[in-house]
């Protein structure tokens, strides 16, 4: 991979930085959000960002972008536990929504807030990096102009704190 915002990601990964927690979701995620958890937006949004969600093509490129992300994830072995048995239509489904309520495309995320997603599983920083990677591919294989790729990351590198559990 090229050295890019690799470092960007690398430093958020290693602390701060770590992709779009998006991606353990398990088989039940899907019900509505507990009212009492007091873990942070998953879908904050942000309207700045809407000429970034252009630049993934609107919804229609941010569906493409998760399908493609969704066909890496099961192909890679470090990732491929984790979906394997979830319901791969709603987790897609979900990973843009996420992705087009923070950058501001208005969308609403119809998931669960990524510690309850995610408590079932035994994530380490390792897989969470390995998600960031494999998302990287998958951005670059839809052509994601660099920049934008950075803005998404961004916006989602904090939820790592929500999803690495092990």
């Amino acid at each position: 991979m090229r050295i890019r915002s690799i470092q960007l990601v690398i430093a958020g990964l290693l602390g701060t930085v770590q992709l779009a927690a998006p991606a353990f979701a398990q088989s039940t995620a899907g019900a509505p959000q507990a009212a009492t958890s007091r873990a942070p937006n998953p879908a904050p949004v942000h309207p700045e960002l809407a000429d970034v969600f252009e630049q993934f093509g609107g919804l229609a490129g941010l569906t493409a972008l998760n399908e493609e992300f969704m066909a890496l994830m099961l192909a890679d072995p470090r990732l491929e536990p984790y979906f394997r048995d979830v319901d791969r239509a709603r987790v897609t489904r979900q990973l843009t929504e996420q992705f087009c309520a923070v950058l501001g495309g208005g969308c609403t995320y119809s998931g669960r807030d990524m510690v309850e997603a995610h408590a079932a599983f035994k994530i380490e920083r390792a897989h969470f990096n390995a998600l960031v990677e494999v998302l990287q591919v998958a951005m670059d294989k839809r052509g994601i102009p660099f920049r934008a790729q950075n803005k998404l990351l961004a916006v989602l590198a904090p939820m790592h704190r929500e999803v690495v559990n092990d």
